[in-house]
């Protein structure tokens, strides 16, 4: 089924499948991956400009971690691990909700979403919260200044990605 999705720059592009579109480089994502591994693609997410903002994302066709090879459920978390360690070290974020639905229309992909303490008096600290927050940022987030911060923000945690990634996958 294809559907249009818009990204974080305002590029509306048309796909069936937006996982399959970054497993092969067929869209851009902004600043590109933070961590690639045989598996598992993390990237800021493609359409809400909170930075930080992470899916970690698997590159095979599949929606269940139940569906995960073994080799793939090791490599999973020790993606997830430095994922969230950047996250922690490079962002300074010290709280993050990891989020994940098997009843969407891409492969398997785990939000990790980043708490702000500009979140907190808006909108609430439960999980319940992450979707007006997302609104909140795809309506008033997409301003110059802000997707600077996120791009140097993707810069950063690519830069500290290759150091840590060589020890742990």
């Amino acid at each position: 089924m294809t559907q249009e999705i818009t990204d974080i720059g305002g590029t509306t592009v048309e796909l069936d499948c937006l996982s399959c579109a970054i497993a092969q480089n067929k869209v851009e994502i902004r600043g590109g991956s933070v961590i690639r591994s045989k598996y598992f693609d993390v990237h800021q997410d493609f359409e809400i400009p909170i930075p930080g903002f992470m899916i970690l994302t698997s590159l095979r066709h599949l929606k269940a971690v139940d569906e995960f090879t073994e080799e793939e459920s090791l490599e999973f978390m020790k993606v997830l691990r430095a994922a969230r360690q950047l996250q922690r070290d490079v962002l300074g974020i010290d709280t993050v909700y990891l989020h994940q639905e098997e009843d969407t229309s891409y492969h398997f992909h785990l939000w990790m979403f980043p708490r702000y303490d500009w979140m907190e008096p808006q909108f609430g600290r439960k999980a319940e919260s992450m979707r007006p927050i997302m609104e909140y940022a795809r309506s008033e987030l997409k301003t110059e200044e802000n997707l600077s911060k996120l791009d140097e923000d993707v810069k950063r945690l690519k830069a500290s990605a290759s150091r840590l990634t060589s020890r742990l996958l």
